[in-house]
């Protein structure tokens, strides 16, 4: 019996050294696999950290140039009014109202003169009142030939003051109610601005084609291409 109980222990740790060499190969190779899934994963979160870096980066080129794009805007719609029209326009302008559109102008000398000094408000950048004084217009003569040039320095007014939902209010006013107007595509210009200024880039996107497709031959169309490879 005794000699039995020293054999059995043995047989014991012999089967418990077999059954430990027999895991030890599988237990490494589990860590092995183990660490190649850790380094793959390490790659994979640095190549999509990277990849997050150049989509911030060209974001932000993207939204620097919309900004500059912008900036022009605003300062297109402070020089617009100022701008002199040609001998041949002046011509064509009755009574010598430089602020009205080519060939278009007021039968009633009360009408013009509202016009003109809403206009000259604009000129000198006094945009609330200039705002105001179109809106006055607008309400007063609505049937007016300058009704549409009203409503554009209206919508641009509201642009300056930075109330972008009022100036697309205003402006697709002008659209709706004349679309072959010579303001019209410039007018959804400054709607493409707002929307943008509103992060409403999708809807800047179908403004700016709007412009594109219906308006292929202005100078707003050029613009419009350019900036619509910007919201790319």
């Amino acid at each position: 019996m005794r000699d039995r109980v020293p054999t059995l222990r043995l047989l014991a740790v012999t089967a418990s050294l077999a059954f430990a060499a027999m895991a030890a190969p599988a237990s490494a190779f589990a860590d092995d696999e183990a660490r190649r899934a850790i380094l793959d994963l390490r790659q994979q979160v640095q190549q999509q950290n990277e990849q997050n870096v150049r989509a911030r980066l060209q974001l932000a080129d993207q939204l620097q140039s919309l900004q500059q794009e912008i900036a022009q805007l605003r300062n297109q719609l402070e020089l617009v009014s100022r701008q002199q029209p040609s001998t041949a326009q002046q011509g064509q302008q009755q009574n010598n109202h430089p602020g009205n559109p080519p060939g278009v102008s007021a039968a009633d000398p009360q009408e013009q003169a509202a016009y003109d000094g809403a206009i000259d408000l604009f000129r000198k950048a006094q945009y609330k009142e200039a705002s105001e004084s179109f809106a006055a217009f607008s309400a007063l003569y609505p049937n007016s030939a300058l009704a549409p040039s009203s409503q554009f320095y209206l919508g641009s007014s509201r642009y300056a003051l930075k109330d972008f939902k009022g100036a697309i209010e205003q402006l697709n006013t002008l659209v709706q109610n004349a679309p072959n107007d010579a303001r019209a595509p410039d007018a959804l210009l400054v709607i493409a601005g707002s929307q943008i200024e509103l992060n409403n880039r999708a809807g800047a996107k179908a403004t700016l084609q709007r412009i594109v497709s219906e308006y292929p031959q202005t100078p707003a169309a050029k613009t419009a291409q350019s900036r619509l490879q910007l919201l790319q």
